[in-house]
């Protein structure tokens, strides 16, 4: 990764400032972005050659702040060699527990925001003739559980949209990846949304005793690396979850009615 360029989103926590550290160590310029930028400005003095990085604002609820961003990003280093759509929010309600707003603002935040950016930023990939572009869906986008309605269902579109741009810009030189986290240690949990779009406010014991933020990210920047489209990172059961939805769906779904998730 030497003197590559990569964007990261939601940089400021969790599996991003993870990720913006493994790629900072293999010798990166790395560009932070989220809208805590003070925190930013923190972690990014912690990585390998500070001057190499750049902080940037992005919300993913404010268009305007993605051309701002990627202006900054451009005239700064003249490319961009990968972006990681990380930012986003989970949530733990039921589905007659949700409201409509906060059914839109989950899709808004981890699909529609997620898709504009990239469009954004596609111009400049092809221009180069060259580029990786990642996507952090979610085990739950593929199986879809209790809970999770919305963001399952956002992580879902994220997915398929993916394999959509995937098929269209292949002769461009660009590559399309999409991330599949299991149970990981971050704060996913505490801030992700209940039925009324308020932070549930404490963590659970799956989350808790998931995966390493640093392990996670060294699995997930070795795969990219490795050019490897479809990434699956999680524990066993997550795994085996996985494995069961393609070999015997309706095995999965008595599987799931029999969990407790949340």
């Amino acid at each position: 990764m030497h003197k590559q360029v990569v964007w990261i989103t939601g940089a400021s926590s969790g599996i991003g400032k993870a990720l913006a550290a493994k790629y900072a160590a293999q010798g990166a310029s790395v560009i932070l972005a989220a809208r805590r930028v003070d925190v930013l400005n923190g972690i990014a003095e912690q990585l390998p050659s500070p001057e190499r990085h750049l902080v940037v604002y992005l919300d993913l609820l404010q268009s305007d702040s993605f051309a701002t961003a990627l202006h900054q990003v451009l005239t700064r280093y003249g490319r961009i060699d990968v972006l990681i759509n990380n930012a986003g929010v989970s949530q733990r309600a039921l589905i007659s527990e949700t409201s409509m707003e906060t059914e839109r603002r989950i899709m808004e935040l981890d699909y529609f925001a997620q898709i504009e950016l990239t469009k954004l930023i596609l111009p400049q990939f092809e221009k180069q003739g060259h580029g990786q572009i990642a996507f952090v869906s979610s085990i739950a986008g593929l199986l879809g559980t209790q809970y999770r309605a919305s963001y399952s269902a956002a992580k879902a579109a994220l997915h398929m949209w993916a394999n959509s741009l995937r098929a269209e810009v292949a002769s461009k030189g660009i590559q399309v990846a999409v991330i599949f986290p299991g149970f990981v240690q971050t704060d996913v949990s505490i801030n992700a949304l209940n039925g009324q779009g308020q932070a549930q406010g404490y963590d659970n014991e799956a989350t808790a005793n998931g995966l390493s933020a640093d392990d996670f990210a060294e699995q997930t920047v070795k795969a990219l690396n490795k050019g490897k489209e479809y990434i699956v990172i999680g524990g066993r059961k997550e795994k085996l979850g996985v494995f069961v939805s393609r070999l015997a769906p309706p095995l999965l779904y008595k599987m799931i009615r029999k969990m407790k998730v949340k």
